[in-house]
């Protein structure tokens, strides 16, 4: 049993053969039970980005990768495997993708598609990306020489 349940038979004995007692056993309850520790509340939450997705594979590879471009760089017409949201940590940053140009900067978050693009540093100084990339997951080759025992 609790030190609670205790204490509250202990005052209902008490009450039965003390009447004057029993008024002020509520406030000696209260004392001896800790008060339980306060939580903070949770910080509030901002959506950055959201994207549904159809998947073709219910099983897919997923990387977060870093990347930091110097001052000025831009670089060749490139893709990556997979399409995903795209966080600029600092810097600003030209995205040409699909004939749209866009500029993003710090605490931003766009969705690159996995198609042909480019990304150019316009900042005054190094900018650095967070690539997240999702990508349907390649099964190994099967082989055609069969095992040998």
């Amino acid at each position: 049993m609790s030190l609670k349940h205790d204490l509250l038979c202990w005052l209902t004995a008490l009450s039965l053969t003390a009447p004057a007692l029993a008024e002020e056993a509520p406030a000696v309850m209260m004392a001896a039970v800790p008060a339980a520790p306060s939580v903070p509340p949770m910080p509030p939450k901002q959506v950055l980005l959201e994207k549904a997705l159809d998947l073709q594979s219910g099983k897919i590879d997923s990387r977060v990768l870093r990347i930091a471009l110097p001052k000025g760089y831009k670089t060749p017409q490139h893709l990556h495997e997979g399409g995903g949201p795209r966080y600029v940590v600092k810097g600003r940053v030209r995205i040409e993708e699909g004939g749209q140009v866009q500029e993003y900067g710090p605490g931003q978050v766009f969705w690159e598609t996995g198609a042909i693009m480019t990304a150019e540093n316009i900042s005054d100084g190094e900018a650095e990306l967070i690539i997240f990339e999702i990508v349907p997951r390649q099964e190994p080759a099967s082989s055609s020489i069969p095992e040998t025992k």
